[in-house]
């Protein structure tokens, strides 16, 4: 390995071993990793600190910007925000795990550990491409905003107040990227080059409390109807009356730029999308859970709390559920119908709802850089834009920006995407370095690119 692609894997492997766990109590949060990693940037980018304006962002954020090269044309047009997060989810079962997740092994050039894919490989590779950047005696063509979350996998508040610190200074981005999409292979039945895939918006997320509530007493003498029979219904009902299937311009958009990509006999629906969105919207549920939640609002059981022993029958038996909602639907239309299906014997409470984000431009040269960027340093890969399943810090800087796009420029597999939040975590090296000379192009590239209009 060059030893300047070392230093940013050493790195990697550094913060990889820091738990940063971040919980919904900003209280209960163990402020020391966070503190470890921040000194761990600064003792291994030091020209990004150097150069850059470093602000601390409650509760363990960080906002640098690393200000354009002053002779650029570009130097006082809006800025790119780069973002990523410090935090990770809880590592689980550490018994499933083939190497343990704190431990950042190396093993035949894959890097194992809790944050490799979400998000620290990605936080790492974009102040890396900075670094080298910097330590190429550059600057980017215009400033960027290097902006570091510090509790998303809880939905935290750091990336909003990144957001109104960004406000204040009146800054207005011309472009914002997040985590989401990846160059994923095995993302799409039929389609055998893998997609760059770009999140161009985010479905929303609502939870939802289910609850069913009765005398309870002795198991021994249990009553019919009791509040775990009538959940168990609810929750058979939800499975069989599904959120109906509809495709969004996103999706639409995605499918042409993949039709010339299917195999034959899928190419006519496909082509003429727009003319049969009922057709193709059925064919995506058919495809499988990861391109059914393409088309429709989805539901997840999540938790179950009943009886707090096991000879007791529960007076009240609760479900939690996790909704994320479909590009054009609303939390209130999907917490009615939630209501509906369950019956009025249920109650339903909503503990949290974030509505979808709003859909950014794909013929904009914004967009046009994040492809040609992917093309250039995955020559194999079909760039696409799709919606997120999932929800990130990005939905915050929307109300700053309109073109908010969602991509970790690494090679995923399906076995990879599916240890995000579980077991089994890991990162290929040259993946992850790929990674870092994509952020590193991607800067190259903003001063090739004429758009110094307001982002409006």
């Amino acid at each position: 390995m060059d030893p300047i692609d070392a230093a940013p894997v050493a790195a990697l492997r550094e913060i990889l071993r820091l738990p940063t766990v971040a919980s919904a109590d900003p209280e209960t949060t163990d402020p020391a990793p966070f503190v470890e990693l921040h000194s761990r940037l600064r003792e291994h980018f030091p020209l990004t600190h150097e150069v850059g304006e470093v602000i601390d962002v409650p509760p363990h954020a960080l906002l640098i910007r690393v200000p354009a090269d002053p002779t650029s044309p570009t130097a006082t047009a809006d800025p790119v925000v780069l973002m990523a997060h410090m935090d990770v989810v809880p590592l689980g079962d550490e018994s499933l795990w083939t190497h343990p997740p704190l431990a950042a092994e190396v093993v035949d050039g894959v890097i194992w550990g809790r944050g490799t894919l979400d998000d620290k490989g990605q936080l790492v590779a974009v102040i890396a491409a900075v670094e080298s950047l910097l330590a190429d005696g550059q600057r980017p063509a215009r400033d960027v905003w290097l902006s570091f979350g510090s509790d998303e996998e809880v939905m935290g508040s750091s990336a909003h107040r990144a957001v109104e610190t960004l406000r204040e200074r009146g800054v207005r981005p011309w472009f914002v990227l997040d985590e989401g999409g990846a160059v994923a292979s095995e993302a799409f039945p039929g389609v055998t080059r893998p997609l760059g895939v770009v999140g161009v918006s985010e479905k929303g997320v609502l939870s939802l409390r289910l609850t069913a509530s009765g005398r309870g007493g002795h198991a021994s003498r249990p009553a019919k109807g009791g509040p775990a029979a009538r959940v168990a219904a609810a929750i058979t009902r939800l499975e069989r009356r599904p959120f109906p299937a509809h495709v969004s311009p996103a999706t639409l958009e995605m499918l042409r730029r993949l039709a010339p990509h299917l195999p034959r006999p899928l190419r006519p629906v496909v082509e003429r999308a727009d003319r049969f969105p009922g057709a193709l919207a059925r064919l995506l549920v058919a495809a499988g859970p990861e391109a059914a939640a393409l088309a429709r609002t989805t539901v997840a059981v999540t938790t179950l709390t009943g009886s707090p022993a096991i000879n007791v029958s529960p007076t009240s038996v609760v479900a939690g559920l996790n909704l994320r909602i479909a590009v054009g639907e609303t939390t209130a239309d999907a917490t009615d119908r939630i209501r509906r299906v369950v019956g009025s014997d249920i109650d339903v409470e909503v503990a949290d709802a974030h509505e979808p984000s709003p859909l950014s431009p794909v013929d904009d040269p914004a967009f046009a850089l994040l492809e040609r960027t992917i093309t250039a340093v995955f020559d194999d890969a079909v760039p696409v834009p799709y919606v997120m399943y999932a929800a990130t810090d990005s939905r915050h800087f929307t109300t700053i920006c309109h073109r908010v796009y969602r991509f970790a420029p690494f090679r995923m597999s399906g076995e990879q995407r599916e240890a995000i939040h579980s077991y089994d975590e890991r990162l290929g090296v040259a993946d992850f370095l790929d990674g870092v000379r994509w952020y590193r192009a991607l800067l190259d590239g903003l001063g090739g690119v004429d758009a110094t209009g307001p982002a409006t």
